[in-house]
């Protein structure tokens, strides 16, 4: 049985559940919250909010491999407060990423709960330590970093 991955984050930004939901219901934002160094592109042409069932085709950079083809489903909406994207065809054997908002004191909480499982039996689970874990830090301490900014234009 091959290893399931879990990383969680969470995090309180001061603004209303509205603004929250619009921002992250609206799949353009993914690219606004992506650091550079992904070579991050949505290649889908996107509604302005999501749906369930929508499927959105990324290319991700990835060192050594070059572009990789990312498609994801939007599913298990539930609105203003939270959403699933699932991997179809990607880097990961699995990849279900739970996004969740609910209203709190001095804001909204943001919830980022990813399960993922690696390619490659041993060899993924190699790359899991000497670089995807690090990668997904620095991924989701980028979106920690640049969400609120986005929220309070």
């Amino acid at each position: 049985m091959p290893k399931i991955y879990q990383l969680y984050r969470e995090q309180i930004i001061q603004t209303d559940l509205a603004t929250a939901w619009d921002f992250i219901s609206s799949p353009k934002n993914l690219d606004t919250i992506t650091p550079d160094d992904l070579s991050f592109e949505i290649i889908t042409e996107v509604p302005e909010k999501m749906y369930n069932g929508l499927l959105i085709e990324y290319k991700v950079g990835i060192p050594l491999l070059g572009k990789q083809t990312w498609l994801t489903e939007l599913k298990h909406i539930r609105e203003q407060l939270s959403f699933v994207d699932e991997q179809r065809i990607g880097p990961y054997k699995v990849w279900y990423h739970y996004h969740e908002i609910t209203e709190v004191e001095g804001g909204i909480r943001f919830v980022d709960r990813v399960n993922y499982v690696m390619p490659f039996g041993p060899f993924g689970s190699i790359a899991h330590c000497l670089y995807v874990k690090n990668k997904l830090k620095h991924i989701f301490d980028h979106r920690e970093k640049v969400t609120p900014g986005c929220l309070s234009q």
